[in-house]
């Protein structure tokens, strides 16, 4: 098995190299590869800030990747959840931090737009101080 950087990823999502893509996707087409909470994090920002994709498209970017049968996740049901969340408005990365926190009582932030998208997601209630 082996991982791979962000910039790996998101030439193979974006075509927007295709000298690169075609690395990348032999990469993709040959390997087994455990993509990390840390890549995942960081491809959402490039996509979103670099590329302009909207919510959605990083969604369905997201699932159609973390789909296919060679690609492994440190745990592919929280990543699943953040993806739902998101859809529903959540910031990605606010999404990944409240699906590892959904054993404690409350998660503390000054985020009011945070606070207020993530009420009723899980029993771990987040809040203004």
């Amino acid at each position: 098995m082996i991982t791979i950087d962000t910039n790996i990823i998101v030439r193979f999502l974006t075509h927007d190299n295709a000298k690169q893509y075609k690395k990348a996707f032999k990469i993709f087409n040959s390997n087994e590869i455990f993509i990390t909470d840390s890549v995942i994090l960081e491809t959402e920002w490039v996509l979103r800030f670099a590329y302009e994709y909207k919510p959605a498209d990083i969604c369905n970017a997201f699932i159609g990747l973390f789909g296919l049968k060679n690609i492994h996740l440190s745990d592919p049901t929280f990543i699943s959840q953040a993806i739902e969340w998101h859809k529903t408005g959540v910031d990605f990365a606010d999404a990944m931090h409240l699906t590892r926190y959904q054993q404690y009582e409350k998660l503390y932030t000054f985020d009011k737009k945070f606070s207020r998208r993530a009420k009723g997601l899980t029993d771990c209630e987040v809040v203004l101080p």
